[in-house]
């Protein structure tokens, strides 16, 4: 069964953020969402290490609680995964603007981030929160108000800590972001530094130029852009001192072409 929130990529794509679509998406949830009434912002509470260690666990859920976790993951490089396309286990018992029915009527966002002191939110990742909370709210006809941290929606009082930063900041900056006053992030240029036009590519996508890349990375040369050509993509990525979203844009492209 393909599930209500089959928008949500295109949603985040035409923000400018980098979306990477986990196999199955489309068909993974706990039954249906209802009608959106907001989104509910968290942190995994995993890892320091790592751009999103706690995939597996957000869509397979722990011991305690079922999977899908959240409908979207939100990697520390400012990707966002999107795991499902129905209701997930993210919300618990709570209330917010007298809805308490979190897991039907609020989208869950886990970004990754341990909780403590210590673990920085890097600008990219917080910058695409934003980005994609105000994204998700404007495409629902809904405002900043809209948006609540677990720790604020959670009862009783107390019983989540996340996310560790300001909401009244963060939704003053999805406010500005949903109303115009500051600027959508840019896009991924179509153009090579050295002027070339080849294609981004990511993941789903096939073909000869794909096997091109696939033998230059070092993986099986099948045409087609999966989950093991995303990985070794992001390794890449991360070895060459690009941002590891394991899309194959005009920066990747030129470092490719120097290093082949």
């Amino acid at each position: 069964m393909t599930y209500s929130l089959i928008w949500l990529p295109e949603v985040l794509k035409e923000a400018g953020l980098k979306v990477a679509l986990v196999p199955g998406w489309e068909n993974r949830g706990v039954g249906d969402m209802g009608t959106i009434f907001g989104v509910i912002c968290h942190h995994t509470g995993t890892a320091k290490t790592g751009n999103m260690p706690s995939l597996n666990t957000l869509i397979n859920g722990r011991s305690d609680l079922p999977g899908p976790l959240a409908q979207l993951g939100l990697g520390r490089d400012g990707t966002y995964y999107v795991l499902a396309a129905g209701k997930c286990n993210h919300a618990g018992t709570g209330s917010w603007k007298g809805k308490t029915t979190g897991n039907t009527n609020f989208i869950g966002i886990e970004a990754e981030n341990g909780g403590s002191k210590d673990d920085l939110w890097p600008e990219i990742q917080m910058e695409a929160y934003a980005q994609g909370v105000a994204a998700i709210l404007k495409h629902a006809g809904l405002d900043a108000d809209h948006c609540a941290g677990h720790k604020e929606y959670a009862l009783p009082a107390g019983r989540k800590p996340d996310p560790r930063f300001d909401m009244n900041v963060f939704r003053s900056n999805v406010a500005s972001i949903i109303n115009g006053s500051t600027p959508a992030p840019k896009l991924i240029p179509t153009i090579e530094p050295s002027g070339k036009a080849r294609p981004t590519l990511r993941r789903g996508a096939t073909g000869v130029l794909v096997m091109q890349l696939q033998k230059l990375i070092g993986t099986t040369q099948d045409g087609d852009f999966g989950s093991k050509t995303e990985a070794s993509v992001r390794v890449f990525q991360r070895n060459h001192n690009l941002v590891p979203d394991g899309i194959v844009g005009p920066e990747t492209w030129e470092v490719l072409d120097k290093v082949s």
